[in-house]
């Protein structure tokens, strides 16, 4: 993903603001990170360039 998209991307249970942590860059793509939700301190993963913003309860495993 790019970083211009934390600009427009919220969570998806608050509707909060995302923190970006990059593990991960290539570029100026970020392949592998995760954004944080502050407000509700849930975490959604960045593998691949694709960020995961399934609320916790909707993910695979969950």
């Amino acid at each position: 993903m790019k970083p211009d998209l934390l600009e427009i991307l919220r969570c998806p249970v608050c509707r909060g603001p995302l923190a970006l942590s990059i593990r991960r860059q290539e570029g100026v793509e970020i392949v592998d990170g995760t954004l944080r939700c502050a407000a509700c301190a849930v975490d959604y993963p960045i593998a691949d360039g694709i960020p995961d913003l399934l609320p916790p309860d909707e993910r695979d495993g969950a």
